[in-house]
């Protein structure tokens, strides 16, 4: 079993809102979703292997949860994990950002907490034939659903060196982008890539020598960019975050586990403006259509301690960020 990164501290935000409690933060408006069970539903858009969402029930004995993945190897493992929480457990195949149609589609009108963590999962980065881990040679696939959407391969055997220099640049901050662009071009000419290996082998090539012992492995930065273009992660979440917020009954609660600071700055400006005021700065009264949607759980993105971080080097970059709703929006 996987380790889900920050567990206790992802409990510890989320099940407030996930028992019966007389607090104006925490107490689910009457009809909020439908079925008395669905009192209390925590929405995993994430799923991945269930962590995070086997602790959530275990903590929180009359949450209901729906758990969205959009890999189908992921959610039959993860349905094996959460098999004895029964009918407590909706399972359903799509990306998380076609969260408002899931739970359009279930009936729920409001749930009390959303999770997402946007990392890849064990089961992504430890089965090799995905592609997603540069250490090992393994086809360039890099599709969290295997079953659809373009593949690394064809993203670097047919961008061509300008766009191929964007998204590695953009997604990836790589300062040496349009190096590695070039250099693929020109590599791929004679024979198309199709395996991770000779990739990293083309990517260190592009990097001058004094660099390619600083910043960690000289193909992560690519790396990350080619999945987040395959997946197109940064355009998912863009979309789900405000579906999110508004799926939030008044009291509930939304936290989000980011990796890197392109994904953890979408999860701040969103945050940050449902907790402002859109009054202007001169009026001396706010009026309650204009008062902020949100208030922030955590101080900035809090960071997992040193000692989970030696027990388990996948949280090492994680940032946490929670807000609780606490009005509608106008």
């Amino acid at each position: 079993m996987h380790v889900p990164v920050m567990v206790e501290r992802i409990v510890a935000l989320l099940a407030p809102a996930l028992h019966p409690q007389p607090d104006r933060h925490t107490r689910p408006a009457s009809g909020e979703a439908s079925g008395e069970a669905s009192r209390f539903t925590v929405v995993d858009g994430t799923l991945g292997l269930g962590g995070h969402a086997e602790a959530l029930l275990e903590a929180c004995p009359e949450a209901r949860l729906i758990g969205i993945d959009r890999d189908p190897q992921a959610l039959d493992l993860a349905g094996r994990r959460l098999s004895r929480f029964e009918d407590r457990v909706t399972l359903v195949h799509a990306v998380y950002d076609e969260l408002a149609d899931v739970l359009d589609r279930l009936g729920v009108r409001r749930v009390q907490a959303v999770l997402l963590d946007l990392g890849l999962s064990s089961l992504q980065i430890d089965r090799t034939e995905r592609g997603f881990a540069y250490a090992t040679d393994a086809p360039l696939d890099m599709r969290m659903d295997g079953t659809q959407g373009i593949t690394a391969a064809e993203v670097v055997n047919s961008y061509d060196a300008a766009k191929l220099r964007r998204i590695l640049s953009r997604y990836g901050e790589e300062r040496f982008a349009d190096r590695i662009a070039r250099r693929i071009v020109a590599e791929r000419a004679s024979r198309p890539f199709t395996t991770s290996g000779r990739l990293v082998e083309v990517i260190a090539a592009a990097i001058p020598a004094a660099a390619r012992h600083t910043g960690g492995h000289p193909a992560k930065r690519t790396f990350q960019a080619l999945r987040i273009e395959v997946n197109r992660e940064l355009d998912a979440l863009a979309r789900v975050l405000p579906d999110a917020v508004t799926a939030l009954a008044v009291g509930g609660r939304i936290a989000v586990l980011a990796y890197h600071s392109l994904e953890d700055r979408l999860v701040k400006q969103t945050f940050r403006d449902g907790a402002t005021d859109r009054a202007p700065r001169d009026l001396p009264v706010v009026p309650p259509e204009l008062r902020p949607q949100l208030e922030l759980l955590t101080r900035g993105a809090e960071r997992p301690d040193a000692t989970e971080a030696g027990r388990n080097p996948r949280a090492a970059s994680a940032r946490l960020r929670a807000a609780v709703r606490i009005a509608e929006a106008a």
